[in-house]
Order: C-alpha cells, then sequence, then structure tokens
C-alpha cells in the first residue's frame, strides 16, 4: 500500500493492481490505523475502473464516514450519476483536498 501523509488528510493507494484485496484490506487497515484522519483512496491509475469495483469499498467508506471522518476517492472512469450518493468520488487530488475542506467546516459547524 503507497502512503503519502498530508496535513488535513492521508492518501492511499494500491500497489499491487488487485482492488479487491487492497478493499479487503483497507476494511482492516482503516478502523486500526487511520482512525483519525480523513482519507483519500487514489485510484486514479484504474483508467477502467467499473462500478462494482468501487463498491468493494462501500462497507469500508460507510464505517469510516461515521466516524465523522471524510473517505474520499480519486478517480473519472464511472459516471458520476452512476456512483452511491454516500460515496464520494472525485476525479482529482485538488478536488478530493477541497471536499475534505468542506467537510471539516461542515462539521466544526455541528452539521
Amino acid at each position: 500500500m503507497k502512503i503519502d501523509n498530508h496535513d488535513t488528510f492521508v492518501v492511499l493507494g494500491d500497489e499491487k493492481g488487485d482492488l479487491e484485496g487492497f478493499a479487503s484490506f483497507l476494511e482492516y487497515q482503516i478502523p486500526n490505523k487511520f482512525k483519525n484522519q480523513n482519507v483519500v483512496i487514489d485510484l486514479s491509475t484504474n483508467e477502467d475502473l467499473k462500478l462494482e469495483q468501487l463498491l468493494l469499498f462501500l462497507k469500508v467508506s460507510n464505517l469510516h464516514r461515521k466516524t465523522k471522518q471524510s473517505f474520499v476517492f480519486i478517480n473519472d472512469a464511472i459516471n458520476p450519476d452512476d456512483i452511491p450518493f454516500e460515496m464520494l468520488v472525485v476525479p482529482t487530488l485538488q478536488e478530493a483536498k477541497d471536499v475534505i475542506e468542506m467537510e471539516e467546516i461542515e462539521r466544526d459547524l455541528g452539521f
């Protein structure tokens, strides 16, 4: 797993090309190692990502977001209209940063 720490979030990426294994690995890693951090999952190298593959991450995404932390994916292969409303998928790292900043402001305001 590739880890890139930033001030307000951590970017995690798969180095093995096994999305199913990566999603399963994250189900253990996120609650144990990244529970108090905003998380960005970098899937930008998966140019042919399918919705079914993205949905492998739905469980860990929902669990992490319940802890009042952001969980954002980077990828632009899937039609935004097909993505479930509970998953945040943006095309670039800059947009992921922007989403996290907005969510932190919302949390600070009590939303």
